[in-house]
């Protein structure tokens, strides 16, 4: 059985999820498509990323994935498949892939296949659709386009390390309103070495000194810091939404200053 994945900023009040869902069951038969969201701000190829890096991993080997977001192609943003640990990635060359997979090994072509209507505003549904049911079929992929040898670089937030300082930037927030920053556990642990240290925001006074294993290790409204299965440090309220109540959006300054 092949499954597909889509992630999209097609919202859910629009015809174009309901479209292309349809356009694979037509191509794949016997497919399962999974949802993985479609509420992704529109052209929002840095959250995409994100989301996409931290659920591919859990798909088994073989899964096709979609990328509807910002996938009008052009010379410099040309569609391509993407094949990592057995995995199939297509969309548009426009960044996305090199935020997703950064220095991880991958192979990928420039999709060369005729689409499957005269319109060229609809990518998801007349071209990867179609380059998807081609791998479903044991196409090879070198029938399918020629080599990419070097993916569109768009380079993602990085903490600024010193020898006492680690300073990051929110690079996520989800529904509960947690936040992500871009300070994994190894670096937390590297530029530390077990010293004493203070988590910094915005919001003065509201430093946080303990790194915890889960939200309920603290009162119901109370502020924590831990590092969550994605492996990026994150800044969360037990029951409570933490962005909002302590006033952090995208790209705010979140530091750790080891004492």
């Amino acid at each position: 059985m092949t499954i597909v994945t889509l992630i999209s900023d097609w919202g859910m009040n629009s015809h174009y999820m309901a479209s292309v869902k349809g356009s694979i069951l037509r191509q794949i038969p016997g497919v399962q498509i999974i949802d993985i969201t479609h509420t992704l701000k529109p052209f929002d190829i840095m959250n995409c990323s994100f989301i996409l890096r931290n659920s591919y991993p859990d798909f088994p080997a073989g899964t096709i994935h979609i990328l509807g977001v910002n996938t009008e192609a052009d010379t410099k943003s040309p569609h391509i498949i993407v094949k990592h640990l057995d995995m199939y990635f297509i969309g548009a060359d426009n960044g996305v892939f090199s935020l997703l997979f950064e220095d991880l090994p991958v192979e990928a072509i420039e999709l060369n296949i005729m689409q499957d209507s005269d319109y060229f505003t609809f990518s998801s549904r007349d071209v990867f659709v179609k380059a998807a049911a081609m791998i479903a079929s044991g196409t090879p992929l070198e029938e399918m386009g020629t080599p990419h040898s070097k993916l569109k670089q768009m380079y993602a937030f990085k903490p600024v390390i010193t020898e006492n300082k680690i300073e990051g930037k929110v690079i996520f927030i989800d529904d509960y309103e947690n936040v992500f920053v871009n300070i994994d556990k190894e670096t937390f642990r590297k530029v530390g070495k077990g010293r004493p240290y203070a988590i910094n925001f915005r919001v003065s006074g509201y430093d946080i000194k303990t790194i915890h294993t889960s939200y309920s290790d603290v009162a119901e409204g109370e502020r924590l810091a831990l590092f969550g299965s994605t492996g990026y440090l994150e800044i969360a309220m037990n029951k409570g939404k933490a962005a909002s109540l302590l006033g952090l959006g995208l790209t705010d300054k979140v530091s750790v200053t080891f004492s």
